[in-house]
């Protein structure tokens, strides 16, 4: 679940992934697939196929496992029938939530979808009717636990890679670059040796919204948790203030 940029959240978030790696890597597989349709298998002429790859190290699949996902996307071309669709709408107290999804089945994910907003006393609304709130990213997080080097030299290896910004939490560094520009800094970060939490591109919010009601911060809970366990939701993105 994309939220905040703390680390503690990703932590969060991963530690909810390794509990069900298999929906995670079954997600990336179709990414994968999709990217392959779209590019072609070979990593360094296709981009988008570049970002999942380095979304799918960032989740720990393993290099066999990616490699054999492209071989078989690139041999069963033909029957690839995902396409991505995007769902906004606003969640209970106000928080603006985008959906990104990846189906077979638009008819399936849009009532899916619906249910999950209509569940938690929320309503779908229509495209861009909260994505103006976001901006789009890609976003590095870097451990602090895991990362040896020195803040500022960090801070100017990311610049120099080409990074937008770079700010330092308290347990952890972000680097958000614009997002065509996110892979050539993952790449130049990565063969610097920097370990990498996260590294994806995402929707940041422009500013985050507090939810004090526990009626409504129940049925925001319910309407997250629901859009997370369905196998056709990519990733969610709120402005809902978690602290």
């Amino acid at each position: 679940m994309s939220g905040h940029s703390k680390f503690a959240n990703i932590k969060h978030k991963k530690e909810k992934n390794d509990a069900a790696k298999g929906k995670i890597f079954t997600i990336i597989g179709r990414e994968i697939a999709v990217a392959v349709k779209e590019g072609g298998p070979d990593v360094s002429n296709n981009f988008k196929l570049a970002q999942v790859v380095a979304k799918a190290k960032a989740n720990n699949m393993p290099n066999d496992t990616i490699e054999r996902g492209i071989r078989k996307a690139a041999g069963d071309v033909g029957s690839v029938n995902y396409e991505y669709v995007t769902y906004e709408g606003y969640g209970p107290g106000g928080i603006a939530i985008i959906v990104d999804a990846l189906t077979d089945n638009k008819n399936r994910t849009a009532a899916n979808v619906r249910s999950a907003f209509s569940k938690g006393n929320g309503n779908v609304g229509t495209p861009g009717c909260v994505s103006f709130m976001f901006d789009k990213k890609g976003q590095i997080i870097i451990d602090k636990e895991e990362c040896d080097m020195d803040a500022d030299d960090l801070m100017m290896a990311a610049l120099d890679a080409g990074a937008e910004d770079f700010s330092e939490e308290e347990d952890s560094y972000e680097v958000l670059t614009d997002p065509d520009s996110f892979e050539e800094v993952r790449s130049a970060l990565e063969k610097a040796g920097i370990p990498m939490a996260e590294a994806e591109v995402t929707m940041i919010p422009q500013n985050y919204v507090s939810c004090t009601d526990e009626i409504a911060l129940k049925g925001l809970r319910r309407t997250l948790d629901l859009l997370d366990d369905d196998d056709d939701v990519q990733a969610v993105y709120h402005n809902w203030d978690e602290e």
